[in-house]
């Protein structure tokens, strides 16, 4: 029984830690990796915003940046970690101070850039371009087409409108 319980929940038989400390296989930390990744993959928002890489390796990956602070790098115990020589192991910070999110450079060896320009701290804004190394993002608060007034919106407008002169038309006509 306690053999299947294992196999199911992917534990290892050893104890919980004082904290409560949960001890998983390496496999399982896998598939659990793989699931946190695949729900990092959402709508870039105002409220939670993303970096969305642009440059080989990560062209396409997004990561949700969420209240706090997250820290990027090459080292596994990075929030955001990226698999590229040109970053530093602990490479920037992204912090979010009252809604602002702010980069910030920790020393690292090849730089930060926003826009192109090398910074150590930063406040970011949608669209900004942000270098790390090699390794190249967008700063997202909306997706793409978000917020433009398309054939749709003219149409429903003219048609309140045309609604209200109708309205008015009616209302005033004796």
């Amino acid at each position: 029984m306690e053999g299947n319980r294992q196999a199911e929940t992917g534990r290892t038989n050893r104890s919980a830690g004082p904290q409560g400390t949960m001890l998983f296989q390496a496999d399982t930390l896998q598939t659990r990796a793989g699931e946190a990744e695949s729900r990092q993959d959402s709508r870039a928002t105002v409220a939670e915003p993303i970096i969305e890489g642009r440059s080989p390796g990560i062209e396409g990956r997004r990561f949700t940046l969420r209240a706090g602070r997250q820290t990027i790098g090459r080292r596994g115990n990075n929030d955001i970690v990226l698999d590229d020589a040109s970053v530093s192991s602990s490479h920037a910070w992204i912090l979010n101070q009252q809604g602002h999110h702010v980069i910030m450079n920790m020393l690292s060896t090849n730089g930060t850039f926003v826009n192109d320009k090398r910074v150590h701290e930063a406040t970011l804004k949608h669209g900004d371009r942000i270098r790390l190394g090699q390794a190249e993002f967008v700063f997202l608060t909306r997706e793409a087409g978000a917020g433009r007034v398309g054939p749709r919106h003219w149409l429903v407008g003219g048609l309140l409108v045309a609604a209200m002169a109708l309205t008015l038309y009616l209302t005033y006509t004796p």
